[in-house]
């Protein structure tokens, strides 16, 4: 590690003359073999945390991402710059790509895969043999804000670590509470990781909140906005119609370029629609949360959100795409009173009931009586015991926990065994709705607050804020007519017949 002239490395791979605050820190440590946990606020390049260290170190380096649009943007901008020996492995692959992959496997040095994939036997076979030096989870946030409920997955990354004979572990993420970070040391077992901690505030963000009747007038004002100012923005939704539904309305309404982007989407639309925006061929996405995590377009000056986020350190992620450039930009909340009925319903649906619960008791029970083991595919599993993927994925994590469920899907039954489990499975639901419940809470407490937004936002992830470069929020008097930003071009506002609506709508060039 003497010899390693960290500064001239950087400069060779990536061509940036310095490291950012926090990089060089982590990097170094991460170098020694020391397990760490790095806090940087978005657009920071957390990234370089880890892809510095991959070109450097002996071995393997294996980054546990979140999304398959994240992995495939991370690869193309490293082999943009000549670094070739990165791959991203993914479900969106056919089994002829990933097995000529898993064959040249030792050609790579930087491995994106999936927690879900991850648990696959054959794979953790493969990177152990290869040897990994480094092993990654970015956005480790996940882990608390996903682990417990539809991504169990993340809660299993510890056994992983300890197959792959315990590599030096860094945990990067941009918002994490003093509560996230102990749940991510916990889950990782790594409970002397060395933490580098930051400040995550952003002082060229302006936080707005604006009180209004009902969607007519949450329509109107996006609408006037998007007319107002031509800078890229993103709009987040918690439901997918309506995303799919605004997208329509600001392409009619407005001379933008605009699409939607979720979850429900096909994997190969999703990331069409990303590079789109991306390569700036899309002036403006509609898109729930699905869209955006470390999605690294430095001009998004403009970030509005139509709904609720479900806690604060999803609304600090999502705001964050904005002004990674350091330059002047804007999160809008737009807020009237039913807001909060739609993340309540949200909540309460990721989890199963007791009489979920008991109902999938029950038909355990009859598959063990009949000597019957749990179906293979997920499909499957779904169709039999008729829940949501999301609620299957918290109880089958819970029934392999409490030693219900063996790995290979047979059922493991014992009376006593089952008793303490339906009890233990059933209290946790309670306890992460609570949990939940305080969490959105904490969200209309920081809406309805009358003093310095953000202040109230920041204060449970740090002891103090930056001041504002620009204007600091709504309620520190916050003017639309005062905010200028670099607009990219001057559009001449015209009307269009409905085959150019229609063309517009498919994102076909309008002559």
């Amino acid at each position: 590690m003497s010899t390693i002239n960290l500064e001239k490395e950087l400069d060779t791979y990536f061509g940036y003359q310095a490291f950012r605050p926090g990089q060089r820190e982590i990097i170094e440590d991460a170098m020694l073999g020391n397990d760490v946990l790095g806090v940087l606020p978005t657009g920071s390049g957390k990234s370089i945390c880890y892809q510095l260290p991959a070109m450097l170190l002996k071995g393997v380096t294996v980054v546990v991402s979140p999304l398959i649009s994240l992995m495939m943007d991370q690869v193309k901008q490293l082999k943009a710059i000549n670094i070739k020996d990165v791959v991203a492995i993914n479900s969106f692959m056919n089994t002829k790509e990933r097995r000529e992959i898993w064959n040249t496997i030792h050609r790579y040095k930087l491995i994106y895969i999936s927690p879900e994939l991850l648990q696959r036997p054959d794979v953790q076979r493969k990177l152990k043999h290869v040897g990994v030096d480094l092993f990654v989870v970015d956005e480790a946030h996940c882990i608390s804000q996903w682990g417990h409920e539809f991504r169990p997955d993340y809660l299993k990354l510890k056994k992983i670590i300890t197959f792959l004979d315990h590599p030096t572990v860094l945990a990067l993420s941009a918002t994490a509470t003093t509560n996230v970070q102990q749940d991510i040391l916990s889950y990782l077992n790594k409970p002397n990781m060395k933490k580098h901690i930051y400040p995550v505030d952003k002082p060229n963000i302006t936080f707005n909140v604006e009180h209004l009747s009902g969607d007519k007038e949450k329509q109107e004002k996006i609408v006037s906005l998007l007319k107002a100012y031509y800078v890229p923005t993103i709009i987040y939704f918690s439901s997918r119609l309506e995303a799919e539904n605004i997208s329509a309305l600001l392409s009619l309404q407005t001379d933008r370029r605009v699409a939607f982007y979720h979850g429900g989407m096909e994997s190969q639309d999703r990331i069409i629609i990303q590079q789109q925006f991306m390569n700036g061929q899309l002036d403006a996405i509609c898109c729930t949360s699905a869209f955006g995590m470390g999605i690294n377009k430095k001009d998004v000056r403009l970030i509005i959100h139509y709904h609720l986020t479900p806690q604060l350190e999803a609304y600090i992620q999502e705001v964050g795409r904005a002004g990674r450039d350091n330059k002047s930009s804007v999160g809008l909340l737009l807020f009237s009173e039913g807001d909060i009925f739609l993340p309540k319903n949200i909540i309460k649906g990721e989890l199963p009931t007791k009489n979920e619960i008991t109902t999938v008791f029950r038909q355990l029970k009859t598959m063990y009586d009949q000597g019957q083991s749990l179906p293979t595919t997920d499909q499957e599993k779904l169709a039999v015991f008729q829940v949501s993927e999301s609620k299957w994925r918290f109880l089958q994590y819970q029934f392999e926990k409490h030693d219900i469920l063996k790995e290979n899907n047979v059922i493991i039954y014992d009376s006593q065994l089952w008793k303490e489990a339906f009890l233990a499975i059933s209290n946790r639901c309670e306890e992460r709705l609570i949990k939940k419940d305080k969490q959105l809470q904490s969200v209309i407490n920081w809406i309805y607050h009358t003093g310095c937004l953000r202040k109230k936002l920041y204060q449970d992830f740090q002891p103090s804020y930056t001041e504002a470069v620009d204007q600091c929020c709504s309620n520190c008097g916050f003017s639309w007519s005062d905010w200028q930003p670099e607009q990219l071009t001057h559009q001449i506002e015209k009307t269009y017949s409905w085959e150019e609506k229609l063309k517009k709508l498919l994102l076909v060039d309008v002559q």
